[in-house]
């Protein structure tokens, strides 16, 4: 999604397996081409100090495009080896309603409960229709899923929480993010269905990205 418009390319393709095989890959890398498969950051950020290589998605909850990429996305990510670090961050195009998910995601963060239920707040919004954006509704979801309201309350308005906002505001503002999903890699590279042309693409573009970023290159 777009500041201003939902990318119809994203959806051009349905999401289907999570990655290429190690043939069609490396065919598939001979054609990636900087500006148009992928953005190369023209003031690169701070690479992580534990030596890892880094993907970030940057996301939405409202957006239908990071719902119906979620699947491919997971299970790629569940793959990656043990040198390449994923984490998710929402993004905020205007305080609300993104401020309000942002809170969201990072109150489930800090609970441990992204892993039970990040798919349940998509499905939530997507398939249910709920718009999640009041804490009251977003707590009916909560203890509908057997989530402690008193907790989650606690932990949205923290100032832990808080804090996560803050920085992945900033972070977003290193890789110039003006759409979602996108996935940023080393705080050098991004790419998304827009530029890859689908989201297996994407996946497929971001292992290229991981390995030019082990090589440093």
């Amino acid at each position: 999604m777009k500041r201003r418009e939902f990318s119809t390319q994203l959806m051009a393709t349905a999401v289907g397996a999570a990655a290429l095989s190690a043939g069609g890959a490396a065919r598939a890398q001979s054609e990636f081409v900087e500006g148009t498969h992928y953005i190369k950051l023209s003031q690169p950020g701070p690479a992580p100090a534990d030596g890892k290589v880094e993907v970030v998605e940057f996301f939405w909850y409202g957006c239908p495009h990071c719902h119906a990429f979620e699947p491919a996305l997971d299970a790629w990510q569940k793959k990656l080896p043990a040198d390449v670090a994923f984490r998710r961050i929402p993004v905020a195009f205007r305080e609300e309603p993104f401020g309000t998910h942002q809170r969201l995601f990072f109150a489930l963060e800090a609970m441990g409960l992204i892993d039970t239920m990040h798919r349940k707040v998509f499905s939530a919004m997507h398939l249910d229709r709920m718009r999640l954006d009041k804490l009251p509704d977003i707590l009916a979801l909560m203890t509908k899923n057997g989530v402690d309201g008193a907790k989650f309350s606690e932990a949205f308005n923290s100032f832990s929480v808080q804090t996560k906002i803050r920085q992945a505001r900033q972070l977003a503002e290193t890789y110039r993010i003006d759409g979602v999903p996108t996935l940023g890699i080393q705080a050098r590279f991004y790419t998304s269905g827009s530029l890859a042309g689908s989201p297996d693409r994407t996946l497929a573009v971001a292992d290229y990205l991981i390995q030019r970023s082990r090589k440093k290159v």
